[in-house]
């Protein structure tokens, strides 16, 4: 086995915590039961990690097995990867038969035949997700298997979850092998980020459920109140206004707890007004902003605003509409490509 191989083997071992190893080495499926059986789980991870090393060694193990192994820990932490959703559209609508294996061969003879230097390697997940993991070299460099990126497939759907590697220039030909491989025509960021990637999930297949804003704010009823009433008016007051903002949250953002959303952008364009004695402005064209949000968690963070009262109820439908203009993205910015028309499948 190459010594490369087998430091990769041992740090990615020494990544996992002393008492899921065992799990995710009977996940990995590459060491027979009867190899576990000899390991002991309970010293230090060093030795541990050693001793699986030299088990390897005995199966010659090589890059492939390794990659295998670290799908599997990011599969079961991928909450310490920062995720991407990129959406992509085919030229019609057309429903196609979807084969795995066609897929495998045209995403690796995509990239390979741009950058001979790349690993590549696939495993399959019960709810129909393909997690692909890519390590990256140069023309004179072997593939660096310490900072890949991940790509999270869910076949016959337009979305793709990516988390990128330090290697962003390496992105455009990423896309590009899962647009051929999917059969797809065109692909774009959604400006939608989190470390959660089962909320961005949420989010785009639509598995959480936002009501959208009906209401019309009203004045609220004034009137005299009474000297000896005030108080208890007062406190009528408070809680109807609760009460009220509690009313107005639940149809902004829906009863349910919200997904962890830690990033959201998108572009507003709207007509500048000023009065026309001013002549602040010599042609009547649109302001246009780029409005970027970013949180531990975004969603929670817009839905506390009106009862922390730091802002009014309800809020800005710019700011609950945010899951759902995700999913409309490609409606949003239907001419606008995120890259050349080179990287555009024709």
């Amino acid at each position: 086995m190459d010594e490369n191989v087998a430091e990769y083997i041992r740090r990615t071992v020494l990544k996992i915590p002393r008492d899921e190893i065992k799990m995710m080495l009977q996940k990995w499926g590459f060491l027979s039961e009867a190899q576990l059986q000899t390991l002991n789980f309970h010293q230090i991870k060093d030795n541990i990690s050693q001793e699986v090393v030299q088990l390897c060694e005995e199966n010659s193990a090589d890059i492939k097995q390794a990659a295998v192994l670290d799908i599997i820990y990011n599969h079961f932490y991928q909450n310490k990867r920062m995720w991407s959703v990129y959406q992509m559209k085919k030229s019609g609508e057309e429903v196609e038969y979807f084969d795995i294996a066609d897929f495998k061969k045209k995403f690796k003879g995509r990239l390979r035949s741009a950058l001979k230097n790349v690993t590549i390697t696939f495993k399959e997940y019960e709810d129909n997700a393909i997690w692909i993991r890519v390590a990256w070299g140069t023309p004179y460099k072997k593939p660096n298997q310490y900072k890949p990126s991940y790509v999270v497939y869910h076949s016959q759907t337009p979305y793709a979850f990516i988390s990128a590697s330090v290697l962003k220039s390496n992105m455009p030909l990423l896309c590009q092998a899962l647009i051929v491989a999917s059969n797809y025509h065109d692909i774009r960021e959604m400006e939608l980020r989190s470390h959660s990637l089962e909320s961005l999930k949420d989010i785009v297949f639509k598995r959480y459920s936002q009501n959208f804003q009906t209401y019309t704010p009203k004045p609220l009823q004034g009137g005299n109140v009474e000297p000896e009433n005030a108080d208890i008016g007062i406190v009528h007051e408070n809680r109807s206004e609760t009460e009220r903002i509690h009313r107005l949250n639940q149809e902004g953002f829906g009863s349910g707890p919200q997904p962890k959303l830690e990033f959201a952008q998108y572009r507003l364009e709207t007509m500048f007004k000023s009065d026309p004695k001013m002549d602040v402005l010599d042609k009547k064209e649109p302001f246009r902003c780029l409005v970027k949000f970013s949180s531990p968690h975004l969603l929670e963070s817009l839905k506390s605003l009106a009862p922390a009262g730091m802002a009014d109820a309800p809020l800005s439908p710019l700011l609950t509409c945010i899951p759902h203009k995700a999913r409309n993205y490609f409606k949003i910015r239907e001419k606008k490509s995120l890259f050349p028309e080179s990287f555009v499948s024709p």
